[in-house]
This record gives structure tokens, sequence and C-alpha cells, in this order.
């Protein structure tokens, strides 16, 4: 009880900074409505309770992040690179780390990469649309668990970066040149999907904790800077999704050419 006490200020003062930003965008919606359009909104009273409840959502999930999500992968980050955990105990860090000392942390950020994505409600949504517009071609599941496996691989290697301490600029043009080679061999109807797909990881659900969880891997590494090393995984969880995206589509284009290839081969 005590404890739910002390949150009613904090919850207030994130509701009134909520309703401050949310407010902008209903003015601007309900200003092209009257003045641009100059007709009615259709349903406004369930338009105003659906403002209610994004409001009194983003609320509750800003004080999530900030009580929760945040916390949790900043603890992950610095158990998994305790020195007593990665060489036992009353080791102490050495000046030179060796990346391959933290493989628990790969493992960590590839599972936690997927598990975010695959819950992500922004690709949940996409995934639904695309299957509905291209007729059951995408489907739903295949283009979430791709998405999904680009984020997972793409968070590994950007710890793997931080971890080691290389530039990130050589991995992002080396994505982006892949990315390039891709566009120009994967099925058309593909390649914008695969793009935006790119966009839709970066929400609400793997944002904090990726972000929480570079930051803690750079605040614990020696030699390594929480500002300069400490960002960048949402460039990895971006970018990788784009090729794993437009893979996915020209494996299952190759799966159904040799489909019919050995289908015309066994008719008379």
């Amino acid at each position: 009880m005590t404890l739910f006490l002390s949150l009613i200020p904090t919850f207030f003062d994130t509701l009134l900074s909520t309703v401050r930003d949310v407010f902008p965008i209903v003015c601007i919606i309900f200003g092209f409505q009257f003045a641009v359009l100059r007709k009615p909104v259709v349903n406004l009273k369930k338009i105003i309770f659906g403002f209610a409840y994004v409001i009194l959502g983003l609320s509750l999930f800003l004080m999530g992040l900030e009580m929760a999500l945040f916390p949790l992968g900043e603890s992950m980050a610095i158990q998994l690179t305790a020195p007593e955990f990665l060489y036992g105990e009353g080791a102490v860090m050495p000046a030179v780390v060796d990346w391959q000392h933290y493989y628990w942390v790969y493992i960590f950020a590839a599972a936690i990469g997927f598990s975010t994505t695959v819950a992500e409600p922004s690709l949940i949504a996409v995934a639904i649309k695309a299957a509905q517009v291209s007729g059951g071609a995408i489907s739903v599941n295949g283009l979430r668990f791709s998405v999904a496996l680009g984020v997972s691989f793409g968070i590994s290697l950007g710890c793997y970066r931080i971890v080691a301490g290389d530039p990130i600029h050589y991995y992002i043009i080396a994505g982006y040149v892949l990315v390039v080679i891709q566009t120009f061999y994967a099925p058309k109807f593909i390649v914008p999907l695969a793009y935006d797909s790119g966009g839709v990881t970066t929400s609400t659900v793997t944002v904090p904790l990726v972000t929480a969880l570079g930051l803690g891997l750079a605040s614990t590494v020696p030699g390594r800077s929480p500002l300069i090393d400490g960002f960048g995984l949402i460039a990895f969880a971006s970018l990788f999704p784009m090729i794993t995206v437009m893979g996915y589509a020209q494996l299952t284009e190759w799966s159904a050419k040799r489909g019919s290839a050995q289908k015309e081969t066994r008719e008379p």
C-alpha cells in the first residue's frame, strides 16, 4: 500500500507529460477535420475514449520503462559482464578483455532481440496487413520470425562490436552494401516491406531493453565509453531485418520454383 501511494505523484507527473505530448497530435487531427475537410467526426465518442485509453496506456507504459525495463536491461548487462561471472570467483577484470569470454552476453542479446521483436505490437500489425494485401503470399509468422532473426543477429553482433571496440561505421556500411545488392535480386514485392521492417522493430518493446543493454555493457567493459560505444544497437536492430526479410522472400521464391520444376519433371 505504501509503494502504491508513493507511485501516485509519479503517475500524475507522467500523465501530465503524456497529455502535453499527445495534445499537438489531437490539434492537428481535429484541426484538419474541421478546418480543411469541414466534416463532423464520425463516432466522436469512441474516438475520445480511444484517446483517453492511449494517454492512460502510454503513461503506465512509460512508468513501467523507468521502473522495470531500463533497470532490468542494465542489471542483466552488469551481471553478465561481472569479473566473477566471466573469469570465476574472486577474479579481477583484466586491462584488456577477450571478446570470447562474453559469449553469454551474445547469447542473451540474441535471445532478448528475438523475443522482444516477436512480441512487438507494431510488427504484428504490419505482418497482418502484409498477409492480407499479398493474398497469403507473405505469411504472418514467416515475416515476424524473419524480422526477429534479423534483430537477434544484429543485436548480438552489436554487442560484439561494443566488446571488441570496433568502429560502428564499418559494420553499418558493410550491412547496407549487402542490402543494396539484395535489393536487385530479391522479389520486387518484398523490397518495400523489407525496408519498412527495419523501422517497425525499433518500437515500444524493443528499444528500451536494447538501449539499456548497450549502455550497461559499455559501462562495464574496460576501455569503453557509454556515450561513444553504448549507443548504436538500435542501428543494428534496424539494419539486419532488411537482410533477413529479403533473404526469406528469396528462399521462398527459390523453394516455389524448385517445387514447380520437380512437378513438371514428374508429369508425363
